[in-house]
């Protein structure tokens, strides 16, 4: 009776003097009790393989990149298992079982199949297993994020739908009560909380998620833009005398799938130059304001903004063409896409609904991704539903491009560094103006020349007269 106790149980951490009496010590040594012990969850257990499921936008294959356990470790539901990445997004894995991990089936770099185990887990027997096809994945969370779902060592539980819907409307989970088991976050919690709210989408909470700025020397807009000296890159250079060949992977290889279909779309190009010298002057003024709200504020929130302006008054260029060249479907929403350079190649999140959010929410979103495509961290949440895009090249040092659209968006904007360059005023006085140039991309199936160009009028007025702005601000 006690043999078969002790190898029902999945938890045993003693055993009463009574029973151990009961064996004969020649036969079992006080050595081998904790190995038996420990041991006997493995004879009674059940190991389920823990498949990697679909994780959306076709894709077939990921990377790993980061293991958050390891073999003998104890998991529960909704717990973080591994992020890896694809060639859209960073996702990280959550494990719908409560048990122990006993294999992980790759190695950090390695690519992991959809469809193929990921992990073995071990659950206990006497539970129902649910059916594999109900495996989800959820976005790549940040440091902060992932800090902000344990306060004081209590972790919010949600599911990953719900996390999204969270994200997505920029809801804090710790600010939300859960009506669910153990105070799990329900979709009605959201929801209702939601409800409670003014009806805007919030911002994220800047003394939270957004890391203030270094201070540095301020100065006028002219020592802004000082002339800088290119830094080469600090990388050991090493002359092997060989050919490389390596295979095409992340964020390059989707970028070889986007930009081999846009070579499909006829592309024109507008070109002009903006004088910002009213613009640089106000964002001198509200840059110190900002920052005592924790925000980094740039020009790319007001160029973002003068866009969605524009975007209304011409929503052809907000549009999208299906593949048969029949149907162009209008977008109600204004996701403006920012390509950013980072260390695992070029990505374009975007800013949602930009239609509805104020200068200050944009540069709060705009610090937000920033952050997050510097740590490889964006989901994919961010970087799909882009409608418009635009590319500021200036931060690097060019004046002029063509950039390539990025389907099934129509139109593409590149920018251009500042400059400052003498210009003459209705007086025909010569003075100091802060120059940029724009280049413009459209598909020339449905968008004309005309029309390219009273949008990038319409847009270069805005930002000429940051005033005007306030007249067509929601």
């Amino acid at each position: 009776v006690c043999v078969h106790h002790i190898r029902s149980c999945s938890s045993i951490r003693f055993i009463k003097s009574k029973y151990v009496c009961l064996f004969d010590k020649s036969a079992l040594k006080f050595s081998h009790h904790q190995r038996l012990f420990r041991t006997s969850p493995v004879s009674c257990g059940q190991i389920v393989q823990f498949k990697l499921s679909d994780i959306g936008e076709g894709i077939t294959e990921v990377t790993v990149k980061e293991w958050y356990i390891k073999e003998g470790d104890s998991v529960s539901q909704f717990d973080s298992i591994c992020e890896v990445q694809s060639d859209k997004a960073s996702v990280t894995i959550t494990s719908r079982y409560d048990g122990i991990i006993r294999k992980l089936h790759y190695n950090l770099d390695e690519i992991a199949y959809v469809g193929k185990p990921l992990v073995d887990i071990e659950i206990d027997a006497s539970k129902d297993v649910a059916p594999e096809e109900d495996v989800v994945e959820t976005p790549a969370m940040s440091h902060e994020e992932h800090t902000h779902q344990e306060i004081k060592g209590h972790k919010t539980l949600a599911t990953p739908a719900v996390r999204r819907l969270a994200m997505e409307n920029n809801i804090k989970l710790s600010e939300v009560v859960g009506t669910g088991k153990d105070n799990r976050i329900l979709k009605e919690d959201i929801l209702n909380y939601l409800a409670k709210q003014t009806g805007a989408i919030l911002p994220p909470s800047p003394k939270a998620e957004i890391i203030p700025p270094l201070p540095k020397a301020e100065g006028g807009p002219i020592a802004l833009k000082e002339r800088k000296i290119p830094v080469p890159i600090s990388r050991p250079i090493a002359f092997s005398g060989k050919d490389k060949t390596e295979a095409v992977t992340g964020f390059q290889k989707a970028m070889v799938k986007t930009m081999s279909a846009a070579l499909k779309i006829p592309h024109f190009g507008y070109c002009d130059e903006i004088d910002l010298t009213q613009l640089v002057q106000l964002r001198e003024e509200l840059k110190p304001l900002a920052q005592t709200r924790g925000v980094k504020l740039s020009f790319m929130p007001f160029f973002i903004k003068a866009a969605s302006l524009g975007l209304l008054q011409y929503p052809v260029l907000n549009a999208s063409l299906d593949e048969s060249c029949q149907n162009i479907t209008y977008k109600a929403s204004h996701n403006i896409g920012v390509a950013m350079d980072t260390e695992q190649g070029l990505i374009v999140p975007n800013v949602k609904n930009v239609q509805v959010c104020s200068v200050f929410e944009i540069a709060t979103e705009l610090n937000r991704l920033q952050s997050l495509g510097s740590a490889g961290q964006l989901g994919t949440n961010d970087l799909t539903g882009g409608t418009f895009t635009l590319s500021n090249i200036g931060t690097i040092g060019g004046t002029y491009t063509k950039p390539v659209i990025l389907p099934p968006e129509v139109a593409i904007g590149a920018l251009g560094k500042i400059q400052v360059l003498p210009r003459f005023n209705g007086k025909g006085e010569i003075y100091k103006a802060q120059i940029m140039n724009v280049s413009w991309s459209a598909d020339h199936r449905i968008i004309d020349g005309a029309t390219m160009a009273r949008f990038s009028n319409l847009w270069k007025s805005y930002l000429e007269n940051p005033a005007s702005m306030l007249l067509d601000l929601k």
